[in-house]
């Protein structure tokens, strides 16, 4: 499709109105919104009279609440408030003493096997970073302290309730199994 003087013309028209490109690529026809992007840009089209979409409305600031303290005290009714959350003491994690290898140095990233501990100690971009180098069991990278450590059981808010079905629902169950 070649733009004609007709065609920039109402062009110019459409895009100082407002419209969108993509309104503009269907009022025109035969032309995508991505041609009709290129050729404002390559006339030089600077901002429209109006923009295509309102603007839209910016949230308004809450307003913190006052506090009016007076002298004396009213009695207030007492809200509900919710049970205290109690929290499992977790117990502290003993650190476990990486195991020097037969060449007596510790595990490092060119010595681990798969029989090794993957376990990391201290800070990879230190000097002195190095790994557990523990046995580890053919299920896990990791020796037994650090799996223990690694894979932690979910917690009780976590696991689903089991479902009981009702009694209604296996009558129900087991007369459609009749049928059948």
């Amino acid at each position: 499709m070649a733009w004609t003087d007709d065609r920039v013309e109402t062009l110019k028209k459409l895009w100082t109105e407002g419209l969108s490109a993509s309104q503009i690529a269907r009022e025109m026809g035969g032309v995508t919104r991505n041609a009709v992007i290129g050729k404002v840009h390559r006339l030089g089209l600077s901002g429209r009279a109006t923009p295509s979409r309102p603007p839209r409305p910016r949230p308004r600031p809450r307003a913190k609440a006052k506090v009016v303290r007076t002298g004396a005290t009213t009695p207030s009714l007492k809200t509900p408030t919710s049970a205290p959350v109690v929290r499992r003491e977790e117990p502290p994690v003993v650190p476990i003493e990486p195991k020097k290898l037969p060449s007596g140095e510790f595990a490092t990233v060119l010595t681990l096997t798969n029989q090794l501990c993957k376990w990391p100690i201290g800070d990879p971009a230190k000097p002195g970073f190095k790994f557990c180098g523990r046995g580890s069991t053919e299920s896990s990278p990791y020796c037994t302290d650090h799996a223990a450590q690694a894979y932690q059981p979910q917690s009780r808010r976590r696991r689903r309730p089991v479902v009981q079905t009702s009694n209604v629902l296996d009558a129900l169950a087991s007369s459609r199994r009749k049928f059948v």
